[in-house]
């Protein structure tokens, strides 16, 4: 099954329903980045009226989770994959439209590849950056994600 924007957001609605109530969607799949938006509103305000780190990093994480997704299914093999750390960075307040784009594309390329040559687990870090309307940055982000091979049954 090929992995679509519209698939990847119809799996936030029913899989991850506090990123969909949020408002997270991805807006562009390709092959070396995606993009994700979330608009601020009430239900994803702090205090202090602007967005909610914690949305933040959701539309972040799948900014960087939708690539290594498309990118283990259009191995064909069975790979898993989870995020082993991450980090956060915060440069202005989140208000308004904020757009998440990762252009690491290449570099899970690299880990699929390795841990499909040797077998072994393999970890890649993955940046996201959060931009406002105005163009400003607001957040950024790192993930490192694992990859690994499943054994065969």
């Amino acid at each position: 099954m090929k992995v679509t924007v519209r698939k990847m957001n119809a799996f936030l609605k029913l899989r991850l329903p506090s990123a969909f109530l949020c408002g997270v969607k991805l807006r562009l799949l390709e092959d070396s980045r995606s993009v994700v938006t979330v608009r601020h509103r009430w239900i994803n305000q702090n205090p202090f009226k602007s967005m909610y780190f914690a949305v933040q990093s959701m539309a972040a994480e799948l900014s960087t989770g939708a690539l290594v997704i498309k990118k283990i299914r259009e191995s064909g093999q069975n790979i898993s994959m989870l995020v082993t750390h991450h980090q956060g960075n915060f440069t202005k307040k989140a208000v308004g439209k904020i757009t998440f784009t990762c252009s690491d594309g290449e570099l899970i390329d690299g880990a699929l590849q390795r841990t499909i040559q040797s077998g072994e687990g393999q970890t890649v870090s993955m940046r996201s950056v959060g931009i406002d309307e105005q163009g400003a940055q607001v957040s950024s982000y790192t993930f490192e994600w694992s990859v690994r091979l499943k054994p065969k049954k």
